[in-house]
């Protein structure tokens, strides 16, 4: 019969867990996802009736089962509470630190059965006779702004990390004295409110000088060994990635439901314009679910070159078309399809380019 179980919550991380359970844990049958707000919710996913949970659906819930809680970590301690009081015993929130051991757990199987080598920097390493006389420079810009929620505790940037402020062009405030800003020289730093890290990428494109560079955010930073640069050169690799999340039900249907369909839509225009093989590839690829989130990326800087030549101009077109939105968050759009073409880029050229993963911590 197999371990039935309970998910509280109905959106995309709930979704996104029960891939991951069921992937891992076959025997595992979700006989229910439940909610108690009055958030809109589909009335089933992939078969798998949606509960409110109403007094007729308490009397006849299965206090016995285990409950997993697959909704932002804010709402946990008033989930849990809800749960406990309804009975259940056996409750599981999917912490930060769970859903990351889940996802590997997940992408090591995903990646077996694909038959390819799901490597991360932290599994490589390095010999004496390995190290070489002329390491590569490196540096990995966090992106900043003046509208960023503090810290709740200060985070002591690493060596090689180096804060540059973004939207530079938009405030006469700075961060800091002497801080690094994204509208120096050759720059789209106006254009911040849609394209958000995105401006510090083509800045560093257009003047790092590093061998080796990276973005990550103030929040979010790649978790990696000390000695990172060291193995990056002794195995010649050329990017890290984030380790990809999967999204349902497809990279496409996931965008054009969280935001609007049209820039979708005329982003594969742009690409089918461009060269129709990369957009027959392209839409083949945006079928599937792994992508790596955050505009994140370490990369040597030749391939950088390589991946914002193609990659800009994408964007700009699709800009110009789309125009400004009203909402803040919809008028990002541009970053938001970055996440995705980036990684097609990536997949593109996976025989070309030497890549790994990296996981990444969000500091609360």
């Amino acid at each position: 019969m197999g371990q039935k179980i309970y998910i509280f919550g109905a959106h995309s991380r709930a979704q996104t867990l029960a891939v991951y359970l069921q992937y891992l844990y076959p025997d595992i049958v979700i006989e229910a996802y439940l909610y108690n707000n009055e958030e809109p919710n589909p009335s089933e996913i992939f078969g798998v009736p949606v509960w409110y949970l109403d007094m007729e659906v308490l009397e006849h819930l299965h206090k016995e089962y285990s409950v997993f809680v697959g909704t932002r970590g804010i709402y946990h301690p008033q989930i849990i509470e809800y749960l406990q009081k309804l009975g259940f015993c056996n409750i599981y929130p999917v912490t930060v630190e769970l859903d990351l051991k889940l996802r590997n757990a997940y992408l090591e199987k995903y990646f077996v059965s694909a038959k390819r080598a799901f490597i991360k920097i932290e599994q490589l390493s390095v010999k004496g006779e390995d190290i070489i006389q002329q390491p590569s420079i490196a540096t990995v810009y966090v992106v900043k702004s003046v509208f960023d929620k503090p810290l709740q505790q200060n985070y002591l940037l690493a060596p090689y990390e180096r804060e540059i402020q973004v939207g530079a062009a938009l405030t006469k405030e700075r961060l800091s004295e002497n801080i690094l800003t994204d509208n120096m020289g050759e720059h789209i730093s106006d254009r911040n409110k849609q394209f958000c890290e995105l401006t510090a990428l083509y800045w560093i494109w257009k003047h790092a000088t590093e061998d080796i560079v990276g973005l990550v955010h103030y929040r979010r930073h790649f978790l990696l060994p000390d000695d990172w640069i060291a193995r990056m050169d002794a195995h010649n690799i050329d990017v890290i990635l984030p380790i990809p999340l999967y999204v349902t039900p497809n990279l496409e249907q996931n965008f054009k439901k969280r935001h609007h369909a049209a820039e979708w839509d005329y982003m594969m225009k742009c690409l089918k314009e461009f060269d129709e093989n990369t957009y027959q590839e392209a839409k083949d690829f945006f079928q599937g679910n792994l992508y790596s989130p955050c505009n994140m990326l370490i990369i040597r800087k030749h391939v950088l070159d390589e991946l914002c030549s193609w990659l800009f101009p994408i964007l700009f077109r699709v800009a110009e078309h789309g125009g400004q939105k009203e909402d803040a968050y919809q008028n990002r759009y541009p970053g938001f399809l970055s996440e995705r073409l980036l990684t097609f880029f990536m997949e593109k050229h996976r025989e070309k380019y030497n890549i790994v993963y990296a996981d990444k911590n969000f500091l609360p």
